[in-house]
């Protein structure tokens, strides 16, 4: 595992402090590296959002706007606790 070295401004080191007292995470490393891990998998839902609404228009079969696409997809992946 590569060693970092990062800082923090003061609300976020006190933050993460008070993840580590309530014990949801045993160190900053472990916090961190779970919110990398959360943002990767957004943007890879957004990725996948992205490419099933570029598939859409390029069937020629959508009478809907991006935006409801959007929306539409949005919705399902907050029905299916993905989002």
């Amino acid at each position: 595992m590569t060693r970092q070295s990062i800082s923090f401004t003061t609300p976020n080191d006190n933050w993460l402090n008070s993840l580590i007292e309530s014990e949801e995470y045993s160190s900053k490393s472990e916090i961190v590296n779970d919110l990398i891990r959360r943002a990767r998998e957004r943007n890879n839902e957004i990725e996948m959002i992205r490419a099933r609404l570029i598939k859409s228009e390029n069937s020629g079969f959508i009478t809907q706007t991006v935006e409801e696409i959007r929306e539409e997809f949005k919705q399902e992946l907050r029905r299916n606790g993905e989002l």
